[in-house]
């Protein structure tokens, strides 16, 4: 019988042997995870842990966009300057989260502090970001859906007018489908005291040019439409009236047979810059405070006048 011969394996390389018979989970590649079906089980928690994170991390920077423009907003409605107090308390946070909020805004140039006073106010570029809106903010450009919605909702002939040097001018006019013909466009002048245009200027305007246009046609008017003013205080009585009532309102004075409500429109200064109409035949038109006309024109000129940067 032959001896069996030695085996020649060291100990070192049959530990290495036996290590490659041991199978061990590889690494996964990231070209492998491309190649993963959908369907597939996902063996890492640092990959779900990435997952989770990203969405949250892009929560956590929305929220806190938001909360700096809440405190932007808020130092603007406190008239562009305020303590930090005073801030904190206007939007309801904390002293500590809104400084830390203004640090952020301080160094994208939206606020700045003052020294002496300590106190916060609007920085150089919420002054430029505040003169880009005001050059946006075109009366005639704001107006047009307004008057379209107007025509739409009530079915009736509407238009905007602006003050010109001859008195109250109709820049732009909508009419509905089945319109109430009447002899103004696009161009015409009208009235300081017989149409409801004319009226809502000389309610909002205080301005000697406005005041003598009136006197002009008061001195000019026959008996019987004088005699629907205030015989003591004709024009003031009727400023007081328009103003009371936030929108001026004709029945058969302007035009016969028609019957009109006009409201004013406000910039960011405060100040009238034009004047929204809507007019219909007098028999199916109503000019009754409460009525559905009153109010849709009141709340078309207020809506143009937030879009113009009106805050009163």
């Amino acid at each position: 019988m032959t001896p069996t011969k030695p085996s020649k394996t060291t100990p070192a390389k049959s530990a290495r042997t036996s290590s490659k018979a041991i199978k061990t989970p590889a690494k996964t590649s990231a070209k492998a995870l491309e190649k993963t079906p959908a369907s597939a089980p996902v063996q890492s928690n640092a990959l779900d842990f990435e997952s989770d994170a990203r969405p949250r991390e892009r929560r956590q920077r929305v929220q806190a966009a938001e909360t700096g423009m809440v405190v932007l907003k808020g130092l603007a409605r406190l008239g562009g300057r305020a303590s930090l107090t005073a801030l904190a308390a206007h939007v309801d946070e904390s002293p500590a989260k809104v400084h830390r909020y203004l640090m952020s805004l301080i160094a994208e140039g939206l606020v700045d502090q003052e020294v002496a006073t300590q106190q916060y106010h609007l920085g150089l570029e919420a002054l430029m970001v505040g003169v880009a809106a005001m050059r946006q903010a075109d009366p005639l450009r704001i107006s047009e859906p307004v008057l379209i919605r107007l025509r739409e909702s009530l079915a009736v002939t509407c238009f905007i007018a602006v003050m010109g040097n001859k008195g109250p001018t109709i820049v732009r006019f909508e009419e509905p489908a089945l319109p109430v013909t009447v002899n103004v466009r696009v161009g015409s002048v009208l009235s300081m005291l017989w149409s409801a245009t004319g009226r809502a200027f000389l309610g909002a305007l205080d301005e000697a040019p406005i005041q003598r246009m009136a006197l002009a046609e008061l001195a000019e008017a026959p008996d019987d439409l004088r005699a629907l003013l205030d015989r003591d205080d004709p024009i003031g009585g009727l400023r007081r009236r328009v103003r009371a009532a936030g929108c001026a309102t004709v029945k058969d004075t302007n035009l016969r047979g028609i019957s009109a409500v006009s409201a004013p429109l406000y910039d960011h200064t405060g100040r009238p810059c034009a004047v929204l109409t809507a007019l219909g035949a007098t028999g199916g038109f109503d000019v009754s405070p409460n009525g559905k006309v009153v109010e849709a024109v009141k709340r078309e000129a207020a809506a143009a006048s937030a879009a113009l940067g009106y805050t009163g």
